[in-house]
């Protein structure tokens, strides 16, 4: 069995006592950085051995793995935090394993952009995840296609790009679009602002933020008033 864990993004008590069990009876878990793993197996008493498996060697570690659970091991996937495969790795191993016959089971737990999403105060009935903007090559075109939408869409952004991506959706979506933008999820110093694009723009403008970031972003209630209307009139 392949099991996918959540890990906490941010208070160590948010992990579910089936997370611990696992991780405490698997063979052994790979992790994405076993120095942050080591933190929380240490203050959870877990003694499972850790194995890196990481973006840039996953290709390479995945094919032992896979091995090792034909051979009937028990294996558990964790990130640094959240849950893997989310804007994480885990993709790759997750399809080599179902390819493979090999049984995955994924446990509910942590992921940043739900927290963010309620907290937002926007529609939240529809939304669509978008996770990391591409960083260069297509990053304009992929914003001028999320302005469109007509829900509630998600971005994870960096500390150092968000005043610049808040400048570049307001220009795509409007200075007056609805928005949050949300940090530290579930750590000491969480905060969540909301306002139109433009004015969230102003605030980081003069208040550098800390911390990972989700971004949630009012859909485009012109487009859905005007694809209502001609729903009727047809």
């Amino acid at each position: 069995m392949l099991y996918i864990v959540p890990t906490p993004i941010g208070n160590l008590e948010d992990i579910t006592l089936r997370a611990l069990r696992v991780l405490k009876e698997v063979d052994y878990c790979l992790a994405e950085d076993t120095r942050t793993s080591s933190v929380l197996f240490k203050h959870y008493d877990i003694h499972t051995p850790l194995r890196s498996h990481h973006k840039f060697n996953e290709h390479k570690t995945a094919g032992q793995v896979v091995e090792d659970l034909k051979g009937g091991m028990n294996i558990a996937l964790i990130s640094d935090a959240g849950t893997p495969a989310i804007s994480d790795p885990g993709f790759f191993l997750v399809r080599q394993a179902v390819e493979s016959g090999i049984e995955v089971q994924c446990l509910p737990g942590a992921t940043a952009f739900v927290p963010a999403l309620v907290d937002s105060g926007l529609p939240n009935d529809r939304f669509f995840f978008e996770g990391f903007l591409p960083q260069k090559k297509g990053r304009q075109t992929r914003i001028n296609e999320l302005a469109h939408l007509q829900h509630t869409f998600i971005i994870y952004e960096s500390p150092y790009r968000l005043q610049k991506t808040l400048e570049q959706l307001s220009q795509a979506c409007g200075a007056e679009r609805l928005a949050s933008v949300s940090r530290e999820i579930s750590k000491l110093h969480e905060t969540t602002h909301r306002g139109t694009l433009q004015q969230l723009a102003d605030y980081f403008k003069q208040n550098q933020p800390k911390g990972e970031i989700v971004i949630c972003v009012a859909g485009d209630v012109d487009k859905k008033n005007t694809d209502r209307q001609l729903d009727e009139e047809i």
